[in-house]
């Protein structure tokens, strides 16, 4: 097992374990976060356990031309029932995300010291959001980490008060990655749920080849 200090660095993902744990420590500074992210790498653990940091394989990955849009989703979508927005309400989503009980869950991944974390990266440019309303109210959304220049969105998490919200926010996330030739959304590890979103496991190495290629 890698034990990180204060220095800024990680140990090739080929170090991670079988299910996918690759270090420990360190803390959550957004240059740190950077260079996770641009290697592959995301931190995954919950109040109270050391900063654990990932790197799975296979990784569970959505090419946006391969989002499974339902009949009763496209009808709700081409109804223009939600309102949709990009970044307008970044922290209501990441707090709404951390707290919306969920039945696969027991607590929340998103501690405080990762809800600030994200916040700094979104000031900083890097973490994004998509907003669903139904006129003023916040039903839904996501927010994940933008890597513009390798043409990678990775996704951290999203939720929906009403139903099919987040779904909606991932469709209309999905329309602007491919108007601006995004390669594919990381979704980290499998669920079910996901792949019946069309969501599909690719190797790591595949992986890291569509983050190291621009």
């Amino acid at each position: 097992m890698n034990f990180l200090t204060e220095k800024l660095w990680f140990p090739h993902v080929s170090e991670a374990s079988e299910e996918g744990l690759l270090a420990v420590g360190g803390d959550l500074s957004t240059q740190r976060l950077k260079l996770a992210y641009r290697s592959g790498i995301f931190p995954w653990y919950s109040e109270g356990q050391p900063l654990l940091w990932w790197s799975p394989d296979p990784r569970m990955v959505l090419f946006p031309d391969n989002l499974y849009v339902s009949r009763s989703l496209r009808k709700k979508i081409e109804k223009n029932h939600f309102r949709v927005t990009f970044d307008e309400a970044f922290e209501q989503v990441i707090r709404e995300c951390a707290t919306i009980e969920r039945d696969d869950q027991n607590g929340t991944w998103i501690t405080a010291a990762m809800l600030h974390a994200y916040i700094e990266l979104h000031n900083d440019g890097w973490a994004r959001s998509v907003e669903v309303w139904d006129d003023e109210k916040l039903v839904g959304g996501l927010y994940g980490i933008d890597l513009a220049e390798a043409g990678v969105f990775c996704g951290e998490s999203m939720f929906s008060l009403e139903s099919d919200a987040s779904k909606v926010a991932l469709y209309y996330l999905t329309e602007r990655l491919k108007s601006r030739h995004y390669k594919l959304i990381d979704c980290q590890m499998y669920t079910e749920h996901l792949e019946r979103m069309g969501a599909e496991e690719i190797d790591r190495d595949s992986f890291l080849t569509y983050l190291n290629s621009t």
